[in-house]
């Protein structure tokens, strides 16, 4: 169940969004927000505060809270979350259409990197996704088949980690990720909205079930004028 304050924080989000409040508006004032909502100061501040360490605002003295240029989307670097996850939290109104479901055989390298013998099985996956209509992510997955018996394309336009968990029973752990900025392959240019020469930031990850089995090896490739890549860092002392 939500808590009030980030009720407030999604319908604040959803103001922006659908232009209510644009790029260098000032919200409410925090006794104007406390009225609306019936919440209190403290719950106010705490989705004010939320908002501004994820970009969608900046406090300014003697002015309130001022709205920042949303047109690009907080990716986080850390965590492991599926897109649709993502889509939900961020309220991008996305669409996903799988272009690419199939069975091959493993590379020499993703046999070595599953721990699998070289004549083994998996499933490639090349999902497009669409965020208000424009074609921006490719993301292409590739699966031991027998890690994920009865993945279907019709699932896997939804949320696979949500069949993974909830109908194989099976624990997401932990990833690996890289990031590296590249051109726009031949393939981007045909799938994405993107021009010759354009480039691409393309996240790489290798996401791991609990036991440290390797589930999943991702390329997701963006396009980068409608995405931060986030990240939160706490400094521990030694």
């Amino acid at each position: 169940m939500k808590s009030k304050f980030q009720s407030i924080y999604q319908h604040l989000i959803k103001d922006m969004q659908n232009g209510k409040y644009q790029a260098g508006d000032t919200l409410p004032s925090e006794h104007e927000l406390t009225e609306f909502f019936q919440a209190s100061r403290e719950t106010i501040r705490k989705a004010l505060k939320q908002l501004s360490e994820h970009g969608y605002i900046q406090k300014i003295q003697g002015k309130g809270s001022v709205v920042l240029d949303l047109q690009r989307l907080d990716f986080p670097v850390s965590g492991v979350t599926s897109f649709q996850e993502l889509n939900q939290q961020l309220g991008m109104k996305a669409e996903t259409e799988v272009v690419t479901f199939k069975e091959c055989r493993a590379t020499p390298k993703q046999a070595k990197q599953f721990q699998l013998p070289d004549d083994s099985i998996v499933l490639e996956i090349a999902r497009v996704r669409l965020i208000d209509g424009e074609r921006i992510i490719l993301d292409k997955d590739w699966f031991p088949k027998n890690l994920v018996p009865g993945l279907t394309a019709d699932i896997s336009s939804g949320s696979i980690y949500d069949y993974i968990e909830k109908t194989l029973g099976l624990t997401i752990s932990f990833a690996k990720k890289e990031i590296v900025v590249e051109l726009a392959t031949d393939e981007e240019l045909q799938l994405l909205d993107v021009d010759q020469g354009s480039q691409i930031v393309v996240v790489r990850s290798l996401t791991y079930l609990e036991d440290a089995t390797l589930l999943q090896i991702t390329e997701s490739r963006h396009r980068p004028d409608r995405f931060r890549f986030v990240e939160f860092a706490r400094r521990y002392k030694t």
